[in-house]
């Protein structure tokens, strides 16, 4: 490393990412602004003017057919296609500066307009994209390796926007990148695991004894302690969980690869299905069709202020219903895989909290824990998002065991087609 940081390019690099992480964060914050209130004018603004309390039931599906008409047209005429496919996880590399607008436009026409994904895709492009518009903008020399620094600087800044830590950016960018390759899953995923289980070992012989050997606590109020329930049927929904948001994922997979076939009209076709999935649950439940359209982001923070506000049937429909438009969405337009599978694994947590020996903040750790794991393949990563959300750290052993059973059983299952490229033209 010391070799690394005497090299006079990667000193450059390093001022220059430090430059660049002001303009690529502010350009990014107002970004998400813009998202969130064209979000708030399409879903709550709109339908006020028009005399609804809230969206009618048949809201979403002239919503997303615009959007589908839109993406379709970015994906089929600009460059980059708009980003990538959702449905084939995350990716750090491969943002240009012409790639920018399509970008743009089409996480414009995706997500305030009721596509079941998250910005978290778009900012990653989009942060690398612009810093490396910045480059431009100076003449800096490019060089391979600082296209890929710059890249990856821009997109962990914007990245770091939509969860406000760095930390979560800098592990998701490392995980994503594929730093170490193989290596790092071979060591890490053990690692992990052990750490998870040698947590559960620790503050039970600590419990079981009274003895003490030091404690990081400053005296907040916790949670009630986990008990040997909340572990097994932690474990237990790791493994549930995560083969069906695998088997929601291999869906989007396939849903992409129909696409690919007639990119503009089956975008559409796709888009206006999922807005179907939403407005049937609107129908069925009488309740917003907002709550099963969207990211999810803040409907789950509604779920988990008041859970009881949910009858059971409104969360087996918004599971069954909000899966289906979002293997949809995965497949066709443009978005992250993230905060949608948090909220899916966050409503199974609250329908399975009431088991005997479970509590819903561990059911609800262990639910967003598995899907978002096994949606972004990502454990670290899921770990270290998941424990931020909740913002305790009691929870961490059934988190960790959650995510690694998740992560391990998603990988050992056929992983559906490989999605192919789609073409310029329709």
């Amino acid at each position: 490393m010391r070799t690394l940081l005497r090299q006079p390019h990667y000193r450059r690099a390093l001022l220059s990412s430090a430059v660049l992480g002001i303009p690529v964060s502010f350009l990014a914050f107002w970004f998400l602004v813009a998202l969130h209130e064209l979000q708030k004018l399409v879903w709550q603004d709109w339908p006020r003017h028009l005399g609804h309390a809230q969206p009618p039931w048949w809201w979403p599906i002239p919503l997303l057919a615009v959007a589908g008409l839109v993406v379709g047209l970015v994906v089929t005429r600009l460059p980059g296609g708009g980003g990538h496919i959702p449905a084939s996880g995350l990716h750090s590399g491969g943002a240009t500066a012409a790639a920018v607008p399509g970008v743009v436009v089409a996480a414009v026409a995706s997500l305030p307009l009721g596509a079941v994904l998250g910005p978290e895709a778009p900012l990653i492009a989009f942060g690398g994209g612009i810093a490396l518009v910045f480059r431009n903008l100076v003449r800096a020399s490019p060089t391979p390796t600082g296209n890929v620094l710059l890249g990856a600087a821009g997109s962990a800044a914007a990245i770091a926007t939509i969860f406000g830590n760095p930390l979560v950016a800098a592990v998701l960018l490392m995980e994503v990148a594929g730093v170490g390759g193989p290596q790092l899953f071979a060591v890490m995923l053990p690692a992990l695991l052990a750490a998870g289980v040698g947590d559960i070992v620790f503050t039970g012989f600590g419990r079981w004894t009274g003895l003490k050997t030091g404690s990081l606590d400053i005296g907040l109020p916790r949670p009630p302690a986990l008990d040997v329930g909340d572990v097994v049927w932690g474990v237990l929904m790791g493994l549930v969980v995560g083969i069906a948001v695998h088997w929601i994922v291999v869906g989007g997979r396939h849903a992409a690869v129909f696409v690919s076939r007639r990119p503009l009209r089956n975008t559409v076709a796709c888009a206006v299905a999922a807005g179907v999935c939403v407005a049937a649950y609107a129908l069925l439940t009488g309740r917003s069709p907002a709550e099963a359209a969207l990211s999810g982001q803040s409907t789950l923070q509604q779920l988990a202020s008041d859970p009881h506000a949910w009858p059971v049937t409104a969360l087996i429909a918004v599971l069954v219903l909000k899966s289906l438009a979002y293997a949809l969405c995965l497949g066709s337009l443009r978005g992250g895989p993230i905060f949608p599978s948090l909220f899916l694994g966050g409503a199974c947590g609250a329908l399975l909290a009431p088991l005997p020996g479970f509590g819903l903040v561990p059911a609800m750790a262990a639910g967003m824990a598995a899907s978002c794991a096994a949606a972004m393949r990502l454990p670290v990563s899921t770990v270290v998002l998941v424990v931020l959300l909740l913002g305790n750290a009691d929870t961490v052993p059934v988190v960790v065991l959650a995510a690694v059973v998740a992560f391990v059983t998603t990988e050992l299952l056929p992983q559906g087609p490989d999605i192919p490229a789609f073409g310029r033209v329709d």
